[in-house]
């Protein structure tokens, strides 16, 4: 009970923290709320059973304490050279953002995500991936420019979320991955409108919320565990790629929703080249989530004998129907959208 009672407290000081940034009108509010979040997030992470995950807690913490020590040195510095609106400026412009990307993990900042989402529970994977990305964004959309600078941010994080992705073996490193080319893609919707950043933002957090539930339930850290079919049923196996794929933004999926969004308002803003490459190497990340899905179907390891234990869970009908949000999701928007 006081374990639970001490995970609520620190569960709402990390959204107090979060949403005090979020309505701050100073910046110093905003480094303030940054922090308070920050000190919820190292309780929940760290556990006395496992050395891992302490191991993971600090190095999330001295990278996000880096990251504040950043954005209140840039913040002061600027404060006194700059006159008001220096928000504008191309330098305190790049010094705000780079410290925002180190807190949200966008490449070349990003060493520490996979590693961190590495050793966590699913549940504090799921925080990362979207809660803790929401105070970062919309700070940075505060400062952010169409710039060579963020060009080339945006274009960095998809190739690393592509490539790091490929000889993954842990299902929470390649949804780390999988999340620093979201990142991008985020980063690039933020410099056209926000509200496409807000579509994006929420249609991901509900796909990655679909993955890490089918995982969590599943009771899979890694491939092997998915490849084994003793373990799994078809059903779920097929559920859980129609989830992969969704998340990797096929088309005929929801996920593919918000990125026709964002490849329409930069074609609009003129910002052809940048969407063409964003796309291409967006195909390599569906490349990997496709030969996870083709090899876990047609492929039935025996020579596993080991089984994981699954508990069978009461919301076992959660799950099938947010799949199916997920899947037919794109079918009935676009049908809207038709229909007006």
């Amino acid at each position: 009970m006081n374990n639970n009672s001490t995970k609520l407290l620190f569960l709402s000081t990390l959204m107090m923290g979060t949403i005090l940034s979020i309505s701050s009108n100073s910046w110093f509010g905003v480094w303030m709320g940054l922090e308070i979040n920050l000190l919820s997030f190292i309780p929940l992470l760290a556990n006395n059973k496992n050395m891992m995950m302490n191991e993971s807690s600090i190095k999330y913490f001295i990278v996000q304490a880096m990251a504040s020590t950043m954005l209140l040195f840039s913040i002061l510095l600027i404060q006194m050279k700059y006159p008001m609106g220096w928000e504008s400026e191309i330098i305190p412009s790049m010094m705000i953002s780079s410290s925002l990307l180190l807190k949200i993990g966008a490449a070349p900042f990003h060493f520490w995500f996979p590693e961190v989402m590495g050793a966590s529970s699913w549940i504090n994977c799921l925080t990362l991936m979207t809660w803790q990305k929401i105070a970062p964004m919309m700070v940075l959309s505060y400062c952010i420019q169409l710039s060579t600078f963020m060009f080339l941010i945006t274009t960095l994080s998809i190739i690393i979320g592509a490539i790091g992705g490929l000889n993954q073996t842990s299902l929470r490193q390649l949804l780390a991955y999988s999340s620093i080319s979201h990142l991008g893609w985020m980063i690039s919707s933020l410099i056209v409108s926000e509200n496409a950043w807000e579509l994006y933002f929420i249609i991901y957090s509900l796909l990655s919320l679909i993955m890490v539930l089918l995982f969590k339930q599943m009771n899979l850290f890694f491939m092997n565990q998915i490849y084994s079919a003793s373990n799994m049923k078809t059903e779920i196996k097929f559920m859980m790629f129609l989830s992969l794929l969704s998340l990797g933004g096929l088309p005929p999926f929801l996920g593919f929703l918000p990125k026709w969004i964002v490849m329409q308002s930069l074609v609009e803003n003129n910002l052809t080249a940048l969407m063409t490459i964003m796309v291409v190497l967006t195909t390599i990340t569906l490349y990997y989530y496709m030969r996870i899905s083709f090899s876990a179907l047609i492929m039935s390891y025996t020579e596993n004998s080991w089984s994981v234990s699954i508990k069978s869970n009461k919301s076992s009908f959660i799950l099938p129907f947010t799949v199916m949000i997920s899947t037919m999701g794109l079918i009935a928007t676009s049908t809207l959208i038709s229909v007006y």
